[in-house]
């Protein structure tokens, strides 16, 4: 077999998540609005915490980048699935292929060590509340970004480099919504042990890792929180932690579920759907879960909706 029919396809065809035309209208009508909520929730999400004072501390800052991070995520796949929705052929290039691999699978990896830094960032709070201004200063928070968003991109970098040196031989046919790793690996004609020994070693140290320091800032989080006296206090420090382990246990669950055993991973149609969870559902739930669990989020809604509405009624006057 020739060279160029081994490595090089100028094109893929996803084939999606169904073939029937009405439910792919009903489909795209259905993911356009999520997307639509996603996008509007993350971007209120930002611009309240520029405008509000009052939230600029760490774990805002934490989650600023956290929504940036999300809505940056459902658009790198959403978009192409939604015009693949209305195409009569769900053709995808080759270099945008490669393009939505590295941002998708870069910006689940800034996540997960996102996630890890806030639940630091709460540890500090709980556990040692008079010292948390020392040792969260804008200093610290902003390396634990910086570490963040270097170490999903340079494996994004690694993991799509290694993907797309792998022969493809005549396979364009991706049975997933989207260039995601598995699937994309799955083209391969050759053996792929050594693709999925590196899925499985970055898979330990961009989700594993992060998971365990968020499991060991908890189990010390709960273990304060035990000790506090008052019923007050412990309903108090509780809530502090209650929005971020919400999104902890949305994120971390099905990532661990779908990457750390390649050999024995999901079906397709659970891959899939996986996929969406993080694409479209998690992405809109994240400002929710924020807004409606987080007492100061709230507050400061209040605040700008109390502000837009004397404004409103001095321009009526």
């Amino acid at each position: 077999m020739g060279k160029d029919n081994q490595t090089w396809m100028h094109e893929f065809i996803l084939l999606g998540l169904s073939s029937d035309w009405n439910t792919e209208v009903s489909l795209f009508i259905l993911f356009l609005l999520m997307y639509l909520v996603t996008v509007l929730g993350n971007f209120l999400i930002i611009v309240l915490i520029r405008l509000d004072s009052r939230l600029h501390t760490p774990m805002y800052f934490f989650l600023t980048n956290l929504s940036l991070v999300d809505v940056s995520y459902a658009t790198s796949i959403v978009p192409q699935l939604l015009a693949h929705f209305l195409a009569t052929h769900k053709t995808i290039p080759f270099l945008s292929c490669a393009a939505q691999l590295f941002f998708s699978l870069g910006l689940g990896g800034i996540e997960f060590v996102l996630l890890a830094m806030m639940a630091y960032d709460r540890y500090v709070a709980v556990c040692n509340p008079l010292r948390y201004s020392a040792i969260m200063h804008t200093g610290l928070c902003s390396r634990m970004a910086i570490v963040s968003w270097v170490g999903g991109s340079i494996n994004s970098v690694m993991q799509t480099a290694i993907t797309f040196q792998l022969p493809m031989c005549t396979n364009v046919y991706i049975d997933h919504i989207s260039c995601e790793l598995l699937a994309v690996v799955r083209l391969a004609c050759v053996d792929t042990s050594a693709n999925e020994v590196a899925i499985m070693v970055s898979s330990i140290i961009l989700l594993m890792t992060p998971f365990c320091l968020v499991l060991l800032s908890y189990i010390q989080i709960i273990s304060t929180i035990l000790k506090i006296q008052s019923k007050e206090g412990r309903k108090k420090a509780f809530h502090t932690c209650a929005s971020h382990l919400t999104v902890v246990a949305l994120c971390y669950g099905m990532a661990i579920f779908t990457y750390i055993q390649p050999h024995s991973s999901p079906s397709v149609l659970q891959e899939k759907l996986i996929s969406l969870f993080y694409a479209i559902l998690t992405p809109m739930l994240n400002p929710m879960i924020y807004s409606l669990r987080n007492k100061e989020v709230k507050g400061a809604w209040q605040k700008l909706l109390g502000q837009f509405s004397e404004f409103t009624s001095k321009l009526k006057t």
